[in-house]
């Protein structure tokens, strides 16, 4: 194979991604149909704007998933641990064991100790909560760790009142009692204050527009004179308020958690997907304009959207199934700009009396994997090596990649018949070879200084991961959405020799 010289600096400069807002999102794990830690981490690398996450356990093999993604991670102590960690021995003994072990390659943003706590009890967790925070963020900076931020997320149980934003105040008891010295903590810490709006707990008919950032009227705050036109700005304006009465309104807000539901129960008729939309739609234009609110003008707020994927193990009702943005095998349940934009790249080249065998994009993850245990379950004609453990085509190890590997070589060895390609109407005929030429992309694999072997990391550095080309020991692979395909064929016999 011929030295590649590095095309143009112009022309390399215009593959770097362009700068994208970001949010973040919660992940949580209740379903017996999610993809592994490790494609959800790539996923959200390559494919999403989402820069930070938040799961709701300490599971090591998330934390692992996330190592050298550059995103951050927030892992929660869970509600029972807390009087534990009051104990600064057994807090040293809780990070040692779950954060210093991926620390820094795992970048942790928060250790958020508990959830809703003070919503949820019982007492002796309210009165432990604080002094667990103190003790872990101690243990933390004598390990050595300066960077990972303690907090804990608050239900807007919290509130005595949020309507008008003015009369925002915190329940009697808890106020000076647990979020007083709280919030002094995370002011002398730099942390975030973190609440969970949900606007969809407060729907009613009258106010529809009003929780989904729809035009309406508004309401009008006689106190202040602020008109609030949706109800995420009346909710962190109450939570300001209330911070404010109890001397702390310099305090970061945090959105910890907030989402709206595609679908519910049957009473529940206003979770649906174009509810959704619009309030995770909105939701994600509010948080990353700048704008703030009334009271907060220019804040933009660390937001978590609930949640990152329909979960079919939670419950018990429907609603609590179908907070996800994505389904378990990341496509949407309804679109927002939550996608990374796709750069453009060459248009594959029509190869005269050639085809080739791809499944249909709709076809589903269950299909997919019947199609592969049809081929491979017997002696039929078909390479099913490949896509095995160690084997060149078992990355990227998913359904979709797999089958699409398996199909083609079904159809390629029984004859290339219409009908080898069928695949219970989940397959399709293709004329476009799926292998684009490879030079300009290689010419990036050159610039990142890497062996054509490791190109496909080079790639995923600069995020052009969303089609990746390499070479390696003359084995050509072409990653995309739908497809991928595995050529163990002489580069030379190919005409891809550069």
């Amino acid at each position: 194979m011929k030295e590649v010289s590095i095309f143009t600096p112009l022309f390399f400069f215009l593959l770097l991604p362009a700068a994208v807002v970001s949010i973040g999102v919660n992940y949580g794990t209740l379903g017996d149909n999610l993809p592994s830690h490790t494609e959800v981490a790539h996923f959200l690398k390559t494919r999403t704007i989402i820069d930070r996450v938040k799961i709701f356990d300490v599971n090591p093999d998330i934390i692992k998933a996330f190592a050298n993604t550059g995103i951050l991670l927030t892992v929660t102590v869970p509600n029972g641990d807390i009087p534990s960690l009051t104990n600064p021995r057994n807090a040293i003994r809780w990070v040692n064991a779950n954060i210093k072990p991926f620390h820094p390659a795992t970048k942790f943003h928060y250790i958020c100790v508990g959830t809703e706590v003070l919503h949820w009890g019982p007492q002796n967790l309210v009165d432990n909560l604080v002094p667990a925070m103190r003790v872990l963020h101690a243990a933390l900076v004598r390990s050595g760790i300066t960077d990972v931020k303690i907090s804990s997320p608050h239900s807007l149980g919290i509130l005595m009142e949020s309507n008008p934003p003015s009369n925002g105040s915190f329940r009697p008891g808890w106020d000076v009692g647990n979020l007083a010295p709280m919030l002094q903590l995370l002011r002398k810490t730099k942390s975030g204050f973190m609440v969970n709006p949900y606007t969809y707990f407060g729907y009613s008919p009258a106010y529809a527009n009003f929780c989904l950032f729809k035009p309406n009227a508004g309401l009008f705050d006689k106190a202040t004179g602020k008109r609030y036109t949706n109800q995420f700005d009346q909710l962190l304006d109450a939570v300001y308020v209330s911070m404010k009465k109890l001397g702390y309104p310099d305090v970061e807000i945090i959105v910890a958690e907030t989402g709206w539901p595609s679908g519910g129960d049957p009473q529940n008729s206003h979770a649906n997907p174009v509810n959704a939309a619009a309030y995770n739609g909105g939701l994600l234009k509010k948080v990353t304009s700048g704008v703030g609110t009334p009271l907060m003008p220019g804040r933009k707020f660390e937001t978590y959207i609930f949640s990152l994927f329909n979960e079919n193990l939670k419950g018990p009702s429907l609603d609590e199934k179908n907070f996800g943005l994505f389904r378990p095998d990341f496509t949407q349940v309804y679109d927002i700009p939550i996608l990374l934009k796709k750069p453009a790249l060459p248009s594959a080249p029509v190869v005269q009396g050639k085809k080739w065998c791809v499944p249909k994009p709709e076809a589903t993850i269950a299909a997919l994997q019947s199609n592969i245990d049809y081929v491979c379950s017997s002696n039929i004609g078909a390479d099913c090596r490949s896509i095995q453990t160690g084997g060149p085509c078992f990355e990227p190890n998913n359904v979709r990649a797999h089958a699409a590997f398996v199909m083609n070589s079904f159809y390629q060895m029984n004859g290339r018949n219409d009908y080898n390609c069928d695949f219970a109407h989940t397959g399709v005929i293709t004329f476009t070879d799926p292998r684009i030429d490879i030079k300009p992309h290689v010419g990036v694999v050159q610039a990142c200084g890497y062996s054509y072997c490791e190109s496909l990391r080079c790639l995923e550095r600069y995020e052009l991961a969303l089609d990746a080309y390499f070479i390696c020991t003359g084995q050509f692979i072409v990653m995309s959405s739908f497809t991928v395909f595995c050529y163990l064929e002489d580069m030379e016999n190919e005409n891809l020799s550069l």
